[in-house]
């Protein structure tokens, strides 16, 4: 069959040929490649086991061990950490947060506005600014003005008139000394030594640059440009030579050895590892499906039997006969101890009312039939009733006002 495979069929063109079909393979490459098949399959087959093992006990660990672990220790969190904390942060955080603040400003903002407020802005308005002002406006202004007019009208005439005669006296004592002798005496002289220098230095320069260092130089460009191509060809052939020999010594073996042994070497391996691997894969599986019917036959259906026939009847005696009636007693439980802290809660609030009005007192109650006494109002409602006695005219501070207080 292998054989068979690697042939190429009759019926195609030599453009239509499969793809998988490999030319110059003959029965030596296809009686080495079987065995070497073998070989691999016996080797990757218990590695291929191990992995399937590997794979189905991870997944079985993280369905039945990760994610209630998980679960438990998210609700163990936001039992012991989440709800203690949030708790702290409302009830005590807070309000000691905001008490905190209360005490910040009474101690370091309040303090600080009043004596700015009540010192430092009356102290400086009346102390400094309303006296530099009178100033400003008595003494300073006038005398700025004075002063300007002094300038104005004596200082900028007297430095004019006192520019106008140094810059007349400098012009005759520096200026003009200095002009006459640039334009008679120094402007000649610079002429006659510039043709001088012309005539007798620049020229000859220029006559031996073009007719002796020009020709000079270009010969021996030429016969430098001549020895560097030289050495150029020689090196160029040295290097020829040298490639010749690396590809004929190096490279040709080399690619050689890749193309005929490497290469059908990896491609055979590659092929043998990936049909070992899809073999042991079907073994595998044939042998995990084997164990998984062994354990549901030996092991599964034993309990399952046990937990519906033993484990349910039994838990539903326990929840009927003992867990039902302690949770209603803990229900009963609990609604008493509600209804007890309720009623607590409104005495406290009675006694606190009735300590408040010892401490603070009620205004006297007038009698019923004299004129001008309050209609009794019912408390926590605003309408009044014509043979009720009336109540009180006040209402208890509340207790952070009482505090403050």
């Amino acid at each position: 069959m292998e054989q068979g495979k690697h042939r190429a069929p009759t019926e195609y063109g030599a453009h239509q040929a499969p793809a998988h079909y490999e030319g110059g393979d003959g029965c030596l490459t296809t009686l080495i490649r079987i065995p070497v098949r073998i070989v691999v399959l016996l080797v990757v087959l218990p590695v291929r086991m191990v992995w399937d093992v590997l794979v189905v006990t991870a997944r079985a660990a993280e369905r039945v061990l990760f994610r209630p672990l998980g679960r438990a220790l998210a609700w163990l969190f936001d039992v012991l950490v989440v709800v203690p904390a949030r708790w702290l942060w409302r009830y005590v955080c807070v309000p000691l947060g905001h008490a905190l603040l209360w005490l910040a400003r009474a101690v370091f903002v309040w303090p600080w506005v009043a004596l700015w407020r009540h010192v430092v802005v009356p102290v400086v308005r009346y102390g400094i600014v309303v006296p530099l002002q009178w100033v400003y406006a008595h003494l300073l202004t006038p005398l700025g003005h004075g002063l300007r007019w002094l300038y104005r009208e004596v200082l900028v005439p007297a430095a004019r008139w006192l520019g106008s005669a140094l810059k007349w006296l400098l012009t005759m004592v520096f200026v003009m000394p200095v002009v006459l002798l640039w334009r008679y005496l120094l402007v000649p002289v610079g002429l006659v030594a510039a043709w001088l220098v012309r005539y007798l230095v620049v020229v000859p320069l220029v006559w031996v640059y073009r007719r002796v260092l020009t020709p000079l130089g270009h010969g021996i460009a030429w016969v430098v440009d001549l020895v560097i191509r030289g050495i150029e060809a020689f090196f160029r052939g040295l290097g020829v030579a040298l490639r010749w020999l690396v590809v004929v010594l190096l490279v040709t073996p080399v690619v050689w050895v890749y193309r005929r042994v490497l290469t059908p070497v990896g491609r055979e391996v590659a092929a043998a590892l990936g049909i070992a691997w899809r073999v042991a894969g079907h073994i595998s599986r044939a042998v995990g499906r084997a164990l998984a019917w062994l354990a549901r036959n030996l092991i599964a259906a034993p309990v399952r039997w046990a937990y519906r026939t033993v484990c349910v009847p039994v838990g539903h005696f326990v929840r009927d006969a003992f867990l039902a009636p302690v949770g209603r007693a803990l229900r009963a439980v609990g609604r008493t101890t509600g209804r007890t802290l309720r009623a607590a809660r409104e005495t406290v609030r009675r006694a606190r009312r009735d300590a408040w009005r010892a401490l603070v007192g009620a205004p006297a109650e007038p009698e019923p039939g004299e004129p001008g006494s309050p209609r009794a109002r019912t408390l926590g409602s605003a309408t009044t009733v014509p043979g009720a006695a009336p109540g009180p005219e006040f209402s208890p501070l509340p207790e952070k006002s009482a505090q403050q207080g």
